[in-house]
């Protein structure tokens, strides 16, 4: 058996560097027994920085560090692995980077090994997502810079998965022109995800990957729904920004676009105001104005009968509901619903509310397995033998961000 390779899964936001360390093969990933040795976040980048380190095994670090910038943040990650952790002999030890990056507009369709040219192409995206790209490029450019030219690196788009889209589920209703001349349409985001959610319900039932008719609801901080259809995706309620779709902690999701007009009259607000009141202050943040955290409200609920906190929720599990209906229909029907996400996989309450009224599409919960199931379990939450089984399974798209790497390491 080939020597497991250690890939370094890097996340790069504005001002956060995510991290996890994976030993993996591709007989490790035949077997499904990747590991991951470690994971951390350095937040704040750019100040007075938070770091949170953890190895398998080993106490967590925890601390406050001046962080100037990506670069910096990558040399603390890596000195911890050579000198705190010693998970790492020396660098050489790390066999590849996999970077996820969060738009590939129409051009990627796959995960790919990073060039001038990949590069280029991904500049050339940051119209697309001018909040997310240029993020994900400097944890590219510093992990490239302390890592030497020889490391291999690959990208993983977290558009890709859904470039199977026909084009009357990711055309939008303007000018045809204005999609030739903008590339105004929909691309849908967290597709990792949601490529490993198709991924893990396959290998639990042990069915090929063309018999995957599933809707796969990704509800965390951002939130979105994707109709899987022989193991592609066929639709997603992100658009061509994650704005769109469902409620989420502070994006408002669906909205008639007249109210921007009307909010930028009425209230003075700027183009780069607006902006930010749809990403930043409306959600379930906006709602209730408490906060963006689901398991906040749930408690404001529970303990406190908070009016505008039961009325987030509710408007939460009502989009959600709304949006099965809709992917049903188009779908011609689903063999099952999957949950993930922070709130997915935690919040049994959010799911039982979800789930309240679908009993006609054949929707059967087993309040006890609900309950039961928190966390990293996996399993069903529906009645045996119902029509539309209901499960919940724990994302890791870092393990496929991993697992891309290596098969393109080593395959081309």
């Amino acid at each position: 058996m080939a020597k497991p390779m250690n890939i370094l899964v890097v996340n790069s936001g504005s001002s956060s560097l995510k991290f996890q360390l994976i030993e993996t093969s591709l007989e490790r990933i035949e077997a499904d027994s990747d590991r991951c040795l470690a994971r951390g976040i350095v937040e704040r980048i750019g100040g007075q920085a938070l770091i949170n380190f953890q190895a398998t095994g080993q106490a967590p670090l925890k601390e406050a560090a001046p962080i100037r910038d990506h670069r910096q943040a990558v040399d603390r990650v890596l000195n911890w692995f050579l000198n705190d952790s010693k998970l790492l002999g020396s660098q050489g030890d790390i066999a590849g980077v996999g970077h996820r990056v969060v738009h590939g507009g129409e051009k990627f369709k796959k995960s790919v090994a990073l060039s001038p040219e990949v590069l280029r192409q991904i500049e050339d995206c940051i119209p697309l997502a001018p909040l997310h790209n240029p993020a994900n490029l400097k944890g590219i450019r510093a992990t490239q810079e302390l890592l030497g030219a020889s490391m291999p690196h690959v990208v993983v788009f977290d558009t890709a998965f859904h470039t199977t889209m026909p084009a009357a589920a990711y055309l939008y209703g303007v000018p045809y022109s204005m999609y030739r001349r903008h590339q105004i349409r929909r691309y849908g985001f967290h597709g990792t995800s949601h490529r490993y959610i198709a991924y893990r319900y396959r290998t639990q039932l042990g069915i090929p990957k063309e018999n995957v008719n599933i809707i796969s609801l990704h509800l965390g901080n951002g939130c979105s729904a994707c109709a899987i259809k022989n193991g592609n995706s066929i639709n997603t309620s992100m658009g061509m920004t994650p704005v769109e779709g469902l409620l989420m902690g502070t994006r408002c999701g669906d909205l008639d676009p007249s109210v921007v007009e009307i909010l930028m009259q009425n209230e003075g607000l700027s183009i780069h105001e607006m902006d930010s009141l749809l990403n930043k202050q409306s959600g379930l943040l906006g709602i209730s104005g408490l906060t963006g955290d689901m398991r906040d409200l749930l408690l404001e609920r529970r303990e406190n009968q908070d009016r505008r906190a039961s009325l987030a929720i509710d408007m939460f599990c009502q989009r959600v509901r709304r949006y099965i209906g809709a992917y049903l229909a188009e779908m011609g029907g689903a063999e099952a619903i999957v949950f993930t996400g922070g709130i997915g996989q935690n919040a049994a309450e959010v799911r039982a509310e979800v789930c309240q009224g679908l009993e006609w599409f054949g929707v059967e919960l087993d309040p006890e397995a609900n309950e039961a199931l928190t966390g990293e379990q996996t399993g069903p939450i529906s009645r045996p033998g119902c029509r539309l089984p209901v499960y919940v399974i724990p994302t890791n798209e870092e393990l496929l961000i991993a697992r891309d790497t290596v098969r393109s390491i080593l395959q081309g």
